[in-house]
């Protein structure tokens, strides 16, 4: 696949960018060139900031039942087509297909289906007589047109969590991925089109942030903007944003930390770390990248996550015996050995990995499960978001010495506490500064629960019925039922 192809999507269809810039489309674990287009301009921005709201009026009075029949026959279609969404995805972000197939595809469909079941659920408080003279009600209104955001660590999976929440909702929507990884979210969006859902509800614009996402998260018609990527970049999105005083919505990045507690069993906490450590190549914002193991159990922890983590299969992506596959660019793999590079410089010992593979492809983007010890809590490598195949383990001492150092990150979007005692699991869940902590556990999501974080990781909440709070406005709607023309407040005011 070498085809030069429309890398829009707008008024639901796909069409050609009008900017001069070139996009090249690559596969990372090989090098070579899937595909080629045209970038977004600013006037394409317009055409489908324009194709969202003209669509608005008529999506937004859809009733529950009909947004939710669209959804469900959306989940179909996609799922009809999943070898082929599985196939793109796994090559354009150099996913290992087990990934792909396993956990990236699956938990598209099952968002789709979820959010097809609740548009019709939409909760709010009971009408009731709260003032005794007036019938109190809420409304739940879709907010306008909403701008969104996606990066390319999880392409398919961060568009359908922009877009399913957004339109169950009643909004329209125009969505940047990012320019690395644009061809599952335009299939997405045709096959939303295709199961029914009316053209320019959905639309996609490909470009870089400079011009394409700073145009769309400036305009004027823009009513939101959700934006999923990094702390530093999300700051610059609030701050374009407000200009215009729009609904933001922010899920950044994450330096999760893994806590091992000195009754933990070491063997599922090791597995546990390989697995939220490595999982998409460690470019996940939940990844497991801090362990801090109570010192009883530390030498232990990182004997076994080393013997684990020489094991992991590294290789083509296309073959279903492969663990992990590469990073999604050279830069990114130069950023994550850099920062290796750095820490060993400074005292840090690499007990795995820390090297690009031997057999890597020329042009591709591996690098080596990495395992870190000795290096000290404020540095770089504990401090900031790797985003590569990075484990850092650190020891401590008393219970209260690790759930400090859990929390001595600007970070606080994920967090999980490995221990037997409920008392000891339960005080982890209580103090860790995270939006999701798991508990002898690592990583796995579910629809019907949130994900969001605190601190510098954001605010907002992705998938389950919290999202509506992001995606619609709150209207209170209060009625006069006493008849009256003299009420008793009046004459605060006047008296007749």
């Amino acid at each position: 696949m070498t085809d030069n192809v429309s890398l829009q999507f707008i008024s639901g269809q796909r069409c050609v960018g009008s900017s001069d810039e070139e996009l090249t489309i690559v596969d990372p674990s090989t090098g070579h060139t899937l595909a080629t287009g045209r970038s977004a301009s600013r006037a394409d921005v317009e055409a489908a900031v324009t194709s969202a709201r003209t669509a608005f009026p008529g999506w937004s009075r859809t009733t529950p039942a009909q947004r939710a029949e669209l959804l469900l026959r959306w989940a179909d279609g996609v799922r009809a087509r999943s070898d082929e969404f599985v196939a793109l995805e796994s090559r354009n972000g150099g996913k290992a297909i087990k990934l792909a197939q396993g956990f990236d595809i699956p938990g598209v469909i099952d968002n789709i289906s979820f959010f097809g079941s609740i548009t019709r659920n939409l909760e709010g408080k009971a009408s009731g007589e709260y003032s005794g003279d007036h019938t109190s009600s809420i409304r739940r209104e879709p907010i306008g047109v909403v701008g969104s955001i996606a990066p390319w660590n999880y392409p398919l999976q961060m568009a359908a969590w922009k877009i399913l929440p957004a339109i169950a909702a009643g909004n329209t929507i125009v969505l940047k991925p990012s320019e690395l990884t644009p061809l599952t979210t335009l299939l997405f969006a045709e096959t939303a089109v295709a199961a029914g859902i009316p053209p320019g509800v959905i639309n996609v614009v490909t470009g870089r942030g400079d011009p394409v996402g700073q145009a769309l998260v400036e305009h004027s018609d823009v009513a939101m903007v959700s934006f999923t990527g990094s702390t530093r970049v999300g700051r610059q999105v609030a701050a374009a944003a407000a200009g215009g005083v729009k609904r933001v919505h922010l899920e950044l990045g994450g330096k999760a930390p893994f806590v091992v507690f000195d009754d933990a069993d070491i063997e599922a906490a090791a597995r546990g770390a390989m697995a939220g450590a490595l999982i998409n190549g460690g470019q996940d914002c939940t990844a497991a990248t801090r362990a801090y193991v109570q010192r009883p159990r530390y030498d232990e922890f990182v004997s076994r996550v080393t013997e684990l983590m020489r094991g992991v299969r590294v290789g083509p992506t296309d073959d279903p015996a492969t663990d992990m596959g590469s990073l999604i660019s050279l830069a990114q793999r130069d950023n994550v050995a850099a920062m290796v590079e750095r820490a060993r410089a400074s005292g840090a010992k690499v007990l795995c990995g820390g090297v690009v593979p031997e057999h890597a492809p020329e042009g591709s983007a591996y690098y080596d499960p990495t395992l870190i010890v000795d290096a000290t809590q404020d540095s770089e490598i504990v401090q900031n978001e790797i985003f590569g195949p990075v484990l850092v383990c650190l020891p401590f001492d008393a219970d209260d010495d690790g759930l400090a150092l859990a929390n001595d990150t600007p970070y606080g979007l994920a967090a999980s506490a490995w221990t037997t005692n409920v008392f000891r699991a339960q005080r982890a869940t209580r103090e860790l500064a995270a939006g999701c902590v798991w508990v002898n556990d690592h990583i796995p999501i579910i629809s019907e629960m949130p994900h969001g974080g605190y601190k510098a990781s954001g605010f907002g909440k992705d998938m389950s019925t919290y999202s509506f709070d992001e995606y619609t406005n709150i209207k209170h709607v209060m009625s006069d039922i006493t008849g009256a023309a003299h009420k008793q407040w009046h004459d605060l005011i006047f008296t007749t």
